[in-house]
């Protein structure tokens, strides 16, 4: 697990803090996206993207999700691409609840993991 995502402080939630959640998921790996950003998948599954300046993040999430988060929260949460059943958020890292975008980012693993993996993090 690579993981080496550099240390972009801002005023609530924060790159390494993403790292830090990411690192608790089994399986879950850094590669490097198409711009040079960032990219978080399992089993060479995408599920989160950092922004190049590390400010913000794409989460996979299931629509309804998306579409409750965005009418709750607009100014953290925007609504991204979707495809079939999953709608992907673009949260602002430092405006997010670190607790919650904890959660978000193991529902997107939970989301995009094989049940061998998801039962390794439920242990």
């Amino acid at each position: 697990m690579k993981l080496s995502v550099a240390t972009h402080s801002v005023r609530g939630m924060d790159a390494q803090t993403v790292v830090k959640v990411m690192a608790g998921l089994p399986g879950a790996e850094e590669h490097e996206g198409w711009a040079g950003q960032p990219v978080f998948k399992v089993r060479n599954k995408s599920f989160a993207y950092l922004s190049e300046d590390q400010t913000r993040m794409h989460l996979k999430a299931l629509r309804e999700e998306q579409e409750a988060l965005v009418a709750e929260n607009p100014d953290v949460y925007e609504p991204s691409w979707e495809s079939g059943r999953f709608a992907w958020l673009l949260i602002q890292l430092d405006l997010a609840d670190e607790e919650e975008l904890a959660e978000l980012i193991t529902e997107a693993y939970r989301l995009t993991a094989p049940k061998y993996l998801v039962t390794q993090l439920d242990g």
